[in-house]
């Protein structure tokens, strides 16, 4: 499998995220024809009125021809993509291949991303495998969904635990196959049954979505949030940054720039607006730190949530008019001679704001 996607594409409306997302990302790099798989493709769009139970379940009651009022348990867009990611890798013969699952998000900022995420928030750190660093504990609804859309019957209880039986071909033989897999979501296995109630996303599930700068005030996308994800930024008129003259960073490298970077952010505490939260950790980007993730995730960071208020502190460090640095696309043109400013230091012998 190829390392899951986990992006948001962002820039003004109509710049083309969606067809990049459909033409390029989906059938190139994830490999997905949906012609053949539309079951690999889940989508949705993110709105006011989205919720944590449209994106991982809800009961909804039904009245019956008798009259009868019945509730039904309806899988949401994220547990539906993290079930058929599954349901591919325990599906995968010998020598083949796993199939990719992709969950694509229009409009991600359009809805409250903190809430709708809720406790899915914890499973986008992922390790350098593809797999989320932490699992979450389901509810037994949401269990139940999820085993039943991967091929799992509930067959009774050991302990307080639910088990569910396995009903794909191969029985046991499949699952112990795949005991690294059950293990990691805290699954034991006993025969055909699994007992077990954590999840984790798996590296053959990619999370893309795509966000209009123009909307970023519909809702607050907090730095914790917005930290978990790799960002492309989409310019309208299609032009890309220069090379970098810096290429990909090593530890010492980036640690360097890093505590440049925090430490120029103290020096402007004049223009922004709550500096602790502001600081940035080693761990924003994991390696490798590309280039890509310094101009994109990096400096959109800087851009959005340092100096949304004020970008004189830029203007200044990177010595051009105030109309040369209007908007995100100028800045990250700029992704060179900014490496190279932060690092000189010429910035500590301020004294005092512009």
């Amino acid at each position: 499998m190829k390392s899951p996607i986990q992006k948001i594409l962002f820039g003004s409306p109509g710049t083309g995220k969606s067809y990049r997302i459909k033409r390029e990302i989906i059938p190139v790099y994830l490999g997905i024809d949906e012609s053949i798989n539309p079951e690999n493709v889940i989508k949705t769009v993110f709105h006011p009125e989205y919720t944590y139970s449209d994106f991982m379940g809800k009961l909804v009651p039904l009245t019956t021809l008798d009259r009868r009022v019945e509730y039904k348990f309806y899988e949401g867009h994220f547990l539906k993509a993290l079930a058929q990611a599954y349901k591919n890798i325990l599906s995968t013969q010998d020598g083949e291949e796993v199939k990719n699952v992709a969950l694509v998000i229009d409009e991600i900022n359009r809805g409250n991303s903190s809430a709708i995420f809720g406790t899915v928030f914890q499973l986008l750190d992922r390790n350098e495998k593809g797999w989320s660093d932490y699992g979450i504990n389901l509810s037994d609804l949401e269990l139940r969904s999820i085993v039943s859309l991967i091929g799992f019957n509930h067959s009774g209880t050991e302990g307080d635990l639910p088990t569910y039986k396995y009903e794909g071909k191969g029985h046991a033989k499949t699952l112990e196959k795949h005991q690294d897999i059950f293990s990691k979501l805290c699954i034991a296995i006993k025969n055909d049954k699994i007992i077990g109630s954590c999840i984790r996303i798996p590296p053959n599930l990619s999370i893309i979505g795509t966000m209009n700068t123009s909307d970023n005030s519909i809702y607050f996308m907090d730095s914790a949030f917005k930290r978990r994800w790799n960002w492309e930024f989409v310019n309208w008129d299609k032009t890309h940054p220069p090379d970098a003259d810096y290429g990909e960073l090593d530890e010492t490298q980036w640690e360097t720039l890093i505590k440049n970077i925090n430490e120029f952010i103290k020096k402007q505490h004049d223009s922004i607006r709550g500096i602790e939260d502001k600081q940035i950790g080693y761990y924003f980007i994991k390696p490798p730190v590309t280039a890509e993730n310094i101009q994109n995730k990096l400096m959109f960071f800087l851009w959005d949530s340092v100096f949304n208020r004020d970008k004189q502190p830029l203007v200044r460090l990177l010595d051009v008019e105030r109309n040369d640095l209007v908007t995100f696309g100028d800045f990250t043109k700029l992704h060179n001679k900014f490496i190279t400013k932060i690092n000189a230091g010429e910035w500590r012998e301020w004294r005092t704001k512009p």
